[in-house]
């Protein structure tokens, strides 16, 4: 039997109203993979924290706030859906069209309900993924570095007809292979829910600002929790990380996600929830291979999602921001 089927009685049939205390944690390690940028006003975001559990020194520490985080990955997700034209970007299109965090939002789509929306008087639908901001597990002072930025003329030299440009812009870059350890969490999903959210994780590649011409990330996902509670912090995880690796933080990324793996398991041993699976290594290897393959199967994948909006379409109309208005406009 696949890893997939085994875990199909983890889920709801249908969304609930109310939690119903079913927890999945993607646990993952965030590995960027060219120079992003995380920033607010111009500068990197950073955060002053304790460097580990057990080493009190404190240090300065990148920061992926969580909305950076979930944005790309939702909009990931926004445009599967349109490609397989369960949405559609066409305002003409009444049924389909869904504006992305605006007053035209459809308010029924997997985007819509289980990412959440708030849009005024028009109603407001609670996300069922849960996020927190991501600290790097090296400090600042190693994990950054400032780039100057030219605006050469069209022949691609800096001076013509005597003119000289000089450099426009100074900005600070995350460096390639800093690592970000992460717990993501989907509260009370159907079984096509969890795969849309893992499928988003998987397909997602660019984080932060100039997405267009830097940030690629890798999101190395090391395991799956399914329990009935939240778990640790993204911070609690990387102090942890932190501590186990010891100097030895700039180890290669295989290194660093077998430590974390342990890591990570030690913690939810500390956690007082009720685990009822807990899928890593060969399993968890097995489990995302079987996931690949239904994304790489344009029948598979849309009855897959085609069964999701249907889902996500009957929790608007029964609990959600569309509950009632079917039957108002009788």
């Amino acid at each position: 039997m696949s890893v997939i089927n085994t875990l199909k009685s983890e889920f709801q049939t249908v969304f609930p109203r109310l939690a119903s205390g079913k927890y999945v944690h993607f646990l993952m390690v965030r590995h960027s993979q060219s120079f992003p940028v995380f920033q607010t006003d111009g500068v990197l975001n950073t955060a002053r924290t304790q460097a580990g559990l057990q080493n009190p020194d404190p240090i300065s520490r990148l920061v992926i706030f969580k909305r950076k985080q979930v944005t790309p990955e939702r909009l990931s997700g926004r445009e599967l859906l349109r490609s397989l034209e369960l949405t559609s970007a066409n305002i003409a299109d009444k049924e389909k069209f869904c504006e992305y965090n605006g007053e035209n939002s459809c308010k029924k789509c997997p985007d819509c309900i289980i990412y959440g929306f708030a849009i005024g008087d028009s109603g407001s639908e609670r996300s069922k993924v849960y996020s927190d901001s991501a600290f790097s597990l090296s400090p600042y002072e190693q994990s950054h570095r400032s780039f100057t930025f030219n605006a050469p003329f069209e022949g691609g030299t800096m001076s013509e007809k005597g003119e000289m440009r000089s450099a426009i812009n100074e900005l600070d870059h995350v460096l390639p292979e800093v690592t970000f350890p992460t717990v993501e969490t989907l509260r009370d999903p159907t079984f096509e829910g969890f795969l849309y959210v893992l499928g988003n994780l998987m397909r997602t590649r660019r984080y932060g600002a100039q997405e267009s011409r830097t940030g690629t990330m890798a999101n190395h996902i090391i395991g799956i929790v399914c329990c009935d509670g939240e778990i640790f912090s993204n911070l609690h995880f990387t102090q942890s990380l932190y501590d186990a690796l010891k100097s030895d933080l700039n180890a290669p990324i295989a290194d660093i996600i077998i430590k974390a793996t342990e890591v990570a398991s030690n913690l939810l041993n500390q956690e007082p929830i009720r685990k009822t699976q807990l899928i890593s290594g060969s399993q968890l290897t097995d489990l995302l291979s079987e996931v690949t393959a239904i994304y790489q199967d344009e029948t598979r994948l849309r009855d897959t999602l085609t069964t999701l909006y249907q889902q996500t379409k009957i929790y608007a109309e029964t609990y959600g921001a569309s509950a009632g208005k079917k039957g108002k406009s009788k």
